[in-house]
């Protein structure tokens, strides 16, 4: 084949083509059962303001002016990129059918890279501290009491199982925060005179996207190393539906979804689909929580 401006033009076409058609073939995509998008126009975001919003209280006299707790938390946006080189030769001699498949690729790659970023800071919750210095699944989250003094409050039962997890996703913060700085893009280098094709022989395409995730508010996610039973999820259940905030003020949060690994899918099914728990009596959780069963999460 001839390489003309014409021919560059099409192969360019088409290997954006694939690419496209690549991102379309992730079938699980979405991350808002658990992030929040925040669109940033800077390097890097603060999040001094997480924590608890104050409650509302009877107005006597003057109004009490609240003051956000300054955390300090920053997310500081990444580059991410992915590029495909194609050898001038195989222009040349029309062997192109393997690049529609690596272009495919690139596509279901980039598709696929939020919700394993996302999903995976939340596996990663164990061992990396969100915006109060604690782990975000920890058992000491600094809570006042009634007095005002600090009290160890957890949102994490240990155990020897693979985690499982508890959220409340009705909420203006959510659980994690994707931070979009730039969507991805698809660019090429393929014109005669680039360093690429002058240098090696190649036609460079690439896609380039700028974002990053970090932790949100840890109130709205419980988490369980214990065995996923219908006892257990009640006991999890409970603990975050009670949970107090500060000066023992009621959060009132109540889960809304489970999200569990592949493994356990079918006990995830039993305890929020089965008209019977797993002893045979009435299942009372029926319907309670949606199930979110996340490949990520493997």
């Amino acid at each position: 084949m001839k390489i003309t401006p014409g021919v560059l033009q099409t192969l360019g076409t088409a290997f954006k083509t694939a690419y496209q058609s690549g991102v379309g073939l992730v079938a699980d995509t979405s991350i808002d059962d658990i992030a929040m998008t925040v669109t940033s126009t800077t390097s890097q975001n603060e999040y001094g303001w997480l924590g608890e919003v104050p409650d509302m209280r009877e107005w006597i006299g003057d109004r009490v002016i609240n003051q956000f707790e300054g955390h300090g938390y920053t997310i500081k946006n990444k580059d991410w990129e992915q590029t495909v080189g194609v050898k001038r030769n195989d222009i040349l001699d029309d062997n192109l059918g393997l690049y529609t498949t690596k272009f495919r690729a690139m596509g279901r790659a980039t598709a696929a890279h939020p919700p394993k970023l996302a999903y995976g800071l939340l596996k990663d919750g164990f061992a990396t501290e969100c915006y109060d210095g604690q782990y975000f699944f920890d058992t000491d989250h600094a809570v006042l009491d009634a007095n005002g003094d600090p009290q160890s409050k957890a949102n994490f039962v240990d155990g020897a199982f693979a985690p499982w997890f508890l959220l409340d996703t009705a909420h203006e913060v959510m659980p994690i925060v994707f931070q979009d700085r730039q969507k991805p893009m698809f660019m090429s280098k393929d014109k005669p005179d680039d360093d690429n094709v002058f240098y090696r022989k190649e036609y460079h395409y690439g896609v380039d996207a700028r974002y990053n995730v970090g932790f949100g508010l840890w109130q709205l996610c419980f988490a369980s190393k214990a065995e996923l039973t219908t006892a257990n999820f009640a006991a999890l259940f409970a603990m975050m539906e009670g949970q107090l905030g500060d000066y023992d003020r009621p959060l009132g949060t109540t889960p809304k979804v489970l999200l569990v690994p592949p493994v356990y899918r079918e006990k995830g099914l039993q305890i929020t689909n089965a008209d019977k728990d797993e002893n045979g009596a009435s299942n009372v959780w029926k319907g309670t929580v949606q199930l979110k069963v996340s490949p990520w999460l493997a």
